[in-house]
């Protein structure tokens, strides 16, 4: 027999009829899923589950602050816009929120760490561990147990990092950093629990570590000249080129050049 005959042209089009009626179907079918999806009560979010540090908030408050500001349901909601929210929570420094099927959100919190006061005396601003800078309750902190430190918010990190060389260089002399602070001009200063102020003077933390190391060496020798011990100390300059300048209490102001023995 000769080639079959092409199907005739009705047949075609009744074939592509039938073909665009069945993709409608799925697509209306499809649609109502989704819609019912959408609306159905089943997917509304129905719980939040805190996990990580909750030291400053408790997962029930947390949930009774943040649950209000959520929109949507299980499918719908922004994830982005939740996290946001979690995170504008005083001492709340990261959150990652995800969905839990069918009804829940899973979220994973980390706080800040205070470990420093930031700016001026009347400054309620804390300083967390990474060095940056959060607004919270000071009044939730030991304040007498943290150090006040100042400086340009965008330098933060570096006034942190400063205050973690210089600290340990006074504990040999039995003195404490209460504060250490970085002007605008980039010269440093600190404040010993004893009261005496210190001028670090400028310059990278190398340098200003440098300094300051060969002040805390020739300390104890300087005082011991005049009958004192570093605990007498009032004030001291290190912003000298070939030494500093100390002012010792009972003792008029002194040159020390540390290079003299």
């Amino acid at each position: 027999m000769t080639a079959a005959m092409s199907a005739p042209f009705d047949v075609k089009m009744m074939n592509i009829a039938a073909s665009m009626l069945f993709t409608l179907f799925v697509v209306v079918l499809l649609a109502a899923g989704g819609w019912w999806a959408l609306r159905h009560p089943l997917f509304a979010i129905a719980g939040i589950s805190v996990e990580g540090d909750t030291a400053h908030n408790s997962a029930l408050t947390l949930r009774a602050n943040v649950a209000p500001r959520l929109a949507g349901n299980f499918f719908t909601l922004d994830l982005g816009a939740a996290r946001q929210a979690f995170e504008s929570v005083a001492w709340v420094r990261k959150a990652v929120v995800r969905r839990d099927f069918p009804n829940r959100l899973r979220v994973q919190l980390e706080e800040h760490k205070a470990v420093a006061l930031w700016g001026a005396d009347r400054d309620s601003r804390l300083l967390n561990n990474f060095g940056e800078v959060f607004e919270a309750n000071a009044g939730e902190v030991d304040q007498d147990e943290l150090p006040r430190l100042a400086g340009p918010d965008a330098q933060s990190a570096q006034v942190l990092a400063m205050y973690r060389a210089v600290k340990p260089m006074f504990e040999p002399l039995d003195l404490g950093v209460d504060q250490l602070s970085l002007s605008a001009r980039g010269s440093w200063q600190v404040e010993l629990d004893s009261g005496a102020v210190i001028e670090l003077g400028s310059g990278s933390l190398e340098e200003v570590t440098a300094r300051t190391q060969r002040f805390v060496q020739t300390l104890t020798q300087v005082a011991s000249r005049y009958g004192r011990r570093p605990e007498a100390l009032v004030s001291a300059d290190l912003r000298h080129t070939n030494g500093y300048a100390v002012h010792l209490r009972g003792v008029g102001t002194t040159g020390a050049d540390p290079s003299r023995k």
